[in-house]
Formats: structure tokens, C-alpha cells, sequence
């Protein structure tokens, strides 16, 4: 089994220098509450071969963080007071997917700080990891200058925390 990353970088942001050095992804304990969101592969979600087209798992992380978003932070989206950017993001292809099989993303929150948070994804298919993930995320003004998160939001945000980092 052959194992694929892709990796997504957003346009530079000015004084920005929160990314961190590359981290390799790993099932590792967790504290915090877990974020759970079911999908179902379609024909539409498969490629010539018959299975998952990877750039679904970059849509599906999306989806499940504005779900997290919207459950558990903010049903606004804080629209009134900024917005959210995605400074990185990238996806590890584990094991082949196919139309018709029921997919769970799990989701959890590290790295939490100010401005900035990091979020990974864990997809799985028959209780079988097949694809994993992570975003970081930014908070901005409306000028798109790198602000501080409110209280509240961080609050809930570290909700979802887990303790233990991956590893470098």
C-alpha cells in the first residue's frame, strides 16, 4: 500500500509566522471531547478506478470543521468580528475508499494558542483508519490582520483539545 501527501498552503499573511516545522501524524490519546461527522461516498466521490478521489478528503475536511464551527463555536461564524483562514492544510492517504461506504471523521483541536489553532482529522471506514489530516487555522480581522481569538471562542475551541502533541 502505497501512502500519498498533499499538502495545501494559503497565501502568505502579512506578519505571519505561526506555522510550525512539519509534523508526522500519528493516533495518539486524547483528553478532550472528539467532534464526530458521518459521510457516505457517492459515484460523484470516485475517480476511473472506482475509488475515492484524494481531493474529497480536503472537501470533507472542510465540511466537518464548518460543521464543528457551527455546533460547538460559533453558529455565526463570527462573521461580526472577523474571520477564519487556512493558513495550511494538509491530507495522508492510509487505505482506498469506495462508493457506498459510510465514512467517519473525527476531529479534535491542539496546538491552541491566541490567534492561531490546529485541527486534525481522522477518517474511518469500518472502524479502519483511511485517511488522516490537519489544518491550521488563523483568526483575522476584516483588514485580514492576524488577531486575537475572544475568550469565549478559545474557551470553547480548547474544549476539543487533546494533550498529547504529534510527534516532530
Amino acid at each position: 500500500m502505497q501512502v500519498h501527501t498533499n499538502t495545501v498552503t494559503a497565501l502568505p499573511l502579512a506578519n505571519a509566522q505561526i506555522l510550525p516545522a512539519p509534523l508526522t501524524l500519528r493516533e495518539v490519546p486524547r483528553t478532550g471531547e472528539t467532534f464526530r461527522h458521518a459521510l457516505t461516498i457517492y459515484l460523484k466521490d470516485s475517480n476511473a478506478y472506482g475509488n475515492t478521489y484524494f481531493a474529497r478528503y480536503f472537501e470533507w475536511q472542510g465540511i466537518c470543521r464548518e460543521r464543528w464551527f457551527y455546533e460547538c463555536v460559533a453558529a455565526d461564524m463570527l462573521q461580526a468580528e472577523g474571520v477564519f483562514i487556512t493558513k495550511h492544510a494538509e491530507q495522508d492517504y492510509v487505505h482506498e475508499t469506495f462508493p457506498f461506504q459510510e465514512v467517519t471523521c473525527e476531529m479534535n483541536t491542539y496546538d491552541v494558542k491566541r490567534c492561531s489553532f490546529w485541527l486534525e482529522f481522522r477518517f474511518y471506514a469500518g472502524g479502519k483508519l483511511v485517511s488522516r489530516g490537519r489544518q491550521q487555522i488563523v483568526f483575522a480581522n476584516h483588514a485580514k490582520q492576524i488577531t486575537a481569538l475572544p475568550a469565549r471562542v478559545l474557551e470553547k475551541i480548547r474544549r476539543f483539545q487533546r494533550t498529547a502533541q504529534l510527534t516532530q
